[in-house]
């Protein structure tokens, strides 16, 4: 059993505004260096992205660490897609 420490995140970016989705920033290991690579990137950003209604958020993943973004995202939408079809089965 993996501990908490070893546990994957993706870093996602999405518009609270909008609801549009952004995407996986990063996918990493330990909650510790996502929240530490969230801030980076909370910090990182220019202000105009900020006042359009960018945001980040962590996800606990069972995707490896180090996995591509655009590869992370397009699995993760997947199984978004996956979920929502099945919930609509009832």
């Amino acid at each position: 059993m993996k501990s908490k420490s070893a546990r994957s995140f993706t870093i996602i970016l999405f518009n609270e505004k909008t609801y549009m989705p952004g995407g996986v920033v990063a996918v990493v290991e330990g909650a510790e260096k996502a929240q530490k690579i969230l801030n980076e990137c909370e910090w990182s950003q220019n202000p105009e992205e900020r006042r359009a209604g960018w945001r980040f958020y962590l996800e606990e993943s069972d995707l490896p660490p180090g996995t591509d973004p655009a590869k992370a995202t397009k699995m993760r939408q997947q199984r978004l897609d996956n979920q929502e079809a099945g919930a609509r089965t009832f």
